[in-house]
């Protein structure tokens, strides 16, 4: 029989973990657009006044963990196998937040069979811990598992930067997303900008283009300004919120973190961490069941 103490802490996790979760899949058309460091940096930002968990999500070439200088013993596949349980997997970053490496290579969400799917639900699910925030660092452009991720999650901000290559490729990413998943809402950031308003410029630009040929809504989420303090920060295997939080970059980044703070969560089973990762595997029409 349950103590009135124990009964009240257990009554106060199951509301915590009822509370809906903001997924935020962090994406990019082209590869070199800074979506890791975006990532990171936002997770370091928003860590400090939440429960984090940033998921690698590029399952091919795993970097997140290498952008903090983390030598994980155990990643995702360990997790789909049934070796290893979630929060075994988790690694926590000396700044807070905690990261589930990516299988890098060994597994493809595309391949996965009912038992890993099933599995991957009871993961997150299952956290020994609430989880307020989940940020996935999505690999670039527009590969299966970059597909499944963005369209599962609430919050899709896609990162371009001042290069053509970047804003064709995000164009094209916006378009499959759109038409082909349903997709109608992206938040859009400028990174790397070499002036004050060059981001909103960048944006407007962008946004004419996706106007005339999509039915989207493009909302502008920031710039990220080119900093030296902000490579300096990528050498040195730290975010540089962290290792520089008085420069012009940490502090455009506590500016997203703050402005994604205030981003809505859906109510209901669209803020559950358990439909995110149903939406994520789940295959044709059929609806593959949330495990309790």
């Amino acid at each position: 029989m349950q103590t009135p103490e124990l009964s009240l802490i257990n009554n106060a996790k199951l509301r915590a973990l009822a509370q809906p979760v903001q997924v935020i899949a962090v994406t990019g058309g082209k590869g070199g657009v800074g979506k890791t460091s975006v990532a990171v940096n936002l997770a370091t930002a928003l860590g400090k006044r939440k429960r984090v968990v940033l998921l690698d999500g590029d399952l091919g070439l795993a970097n997140a963990d290498v952008f903090l200088g983390l030598s994980p013993r155990y990643t995702l596949a360990h997790v789909l196998s049934g070796e290893r349980t979630l929060d075994e997997v988790l690694v926590r970053a000396p700044q807070g937040f905690q990261i589930v490496p990516a299988a890098s290579g060994a597994a493809d969400l595309a391949n996965m069979g009912t038992a890993e799917h099933l599995g991957l639900v009871r993961a997150f699910s299952s956290l020994a811990e609430p989880l307020e925030t989940l940020i996935v660092d999505t690999a670039a452009g527009i590969a299966h598992g970059v597909l499944q991720f963005a369209q599962a999650a609430q919050q899709v901000l896609v990162v371009i930067c001042d290069e053509p290559a970047s804003l064709t490729d995000g164009y094209a990413l916006i378009k499959v997303l759109s038409r082909t998943h349903g997709v109608a809402r992206f938040r859009v950031l400028a990174n790397r900008m070499r002036g004050p308003g060059a981001g909103r410029e960048l944006f407007q630009r962008f946004e004419r283009v996706t106007a005339r040929f999509l039915d989207v809504v493009l909302e502008y989420a920031g710039e990220i300004p080119e900093d030296d303090y902000l490579q300096r920060s990528v050498r040195e295997q730290r975010p540089v919120c962290d290792a520089y939080p008085a420069s012009s970059s940490a502090r455009a980044f506590k500016k997203l973190a703050d402005a994604a703070d205030t981003w809505p969560v859906p109510s209901g089973p669209r803020g559950n961490i358990e439909f995110f990762v149903e939406r994520l595997v789940r295959r044709g029409p059929a609806k593959l069941a949330v495990v309790p």
